[in-house]
């Protein structure tokens, strides 16, 4: 089940798990799994991968990092299938995403030896991609007729749990959410201010800049774990961190010219 209705709906490069996304949530609509099972799923595929990592199973850490951006997807499509939205697994599923970068990256930094200021900035890198990926994603759900709207553009303030979850969790999560999130998101929001009341983006843009999803990253991480070129991945993602500038350079230009 997409985002996004049948007209906004792009090619998410990032998004190729989702067939089989589905498939798992298929699976476990008829069953008392939830979608909070779910991500606690993908939380473990991301630990078990850093683990690989360590004892330099490379090729295995690539698989369970693919099967981490898969379950990634399968819980948001178990919620919508079960008609369960919720606030307490839209920030989980974020808290645990950039908790499992830290330690994925970690890793590597460990494994490899390399500087820290290079996995620092390789992290925040990372960040600031999937920031800004998810800044123009959510604008454009918001603007579409249909779109998912469990995301908000700007979280300023706890929302009202939804039906069948605790207020509790919500703010608890809520401020974990802005704990780890928040510097990155003011960051690409004090670069491209005017992105929010821009107009809808052509889906050529949308695909092109799908390779900075989470999951585009992950296949990108695995891709260097298989040919044996982990030394290369924290550079890699500080000069792919090049790139933000470039895709907010043409938003602007594009919207400019609407």
């Amino acid at each position: 089940m997409s985002k996004l209705s049948a007209e906004e709906k792009f090619i998410d490069l990032s998004d190729y798990g989702r067939p089989l996304a589905l498939r798992i949530a298929c699976a476990f609509s008829k069953t008392a799994v939830t979608p909070v099972h779910v991500t606690l799923l993908f939380g473990i595929s991301g630990l078990i991968a850093s683990l690989l990592i360590i004892r330099e199973y490379y090729v295995t850490a690539g698989l369970f990092l693919i099967l981490k951006s898969i379950l990634d997807a399968a819980d948001g499509e178990l919620a919508r299938l079960k008609k369960t939205p919720s606030y307490t697994g839209r920030y989980l599923d974020s808290v645990f995403d950039i908790i499992l970068n830290f330690i994925i990256l970690g890793t590597i930094f460990n494994v490899t030896g390399q500087p820290a200021w290079m996995f620092v900035t390789a992290f925040a890198g990372v960040q600031l991609q999937g920031t800004l990926y998810n800044y123009y994603y959510v604008i454009l759900r918001h603007k579409a007729a249909g779109g998912d709207r469990t995301s908000r553009v700007f979280e300023k303030e706890v929302p009202q749990a939804l039906p069948g979850e605790s207020q509790k969790s919500v703010t608890a999560l809520y401020i974990a959410y802005k704990f780890f999130y928040s510097i990155f998101d003011q960051v690409i929001y004090i670069i491209d201010k005017s992105a929010s009341t821009s107009n809808t983006l052509p889906k050529w843009f949308m695909t092109l800049l799908s390779v900075y999803g989470l999951g585009f990253q992950l296949l990108l991480i695995a891709l260097f774990l298989s040919i044996g070129l982990i030394e290369w991945i924290l550079p890699f993602f500080i000069w792919y961190s090049s790139g933000i500038l470039f895709f907010i350079l043409l938003r602007r230009v594009l919207n400019r010219n609407q």
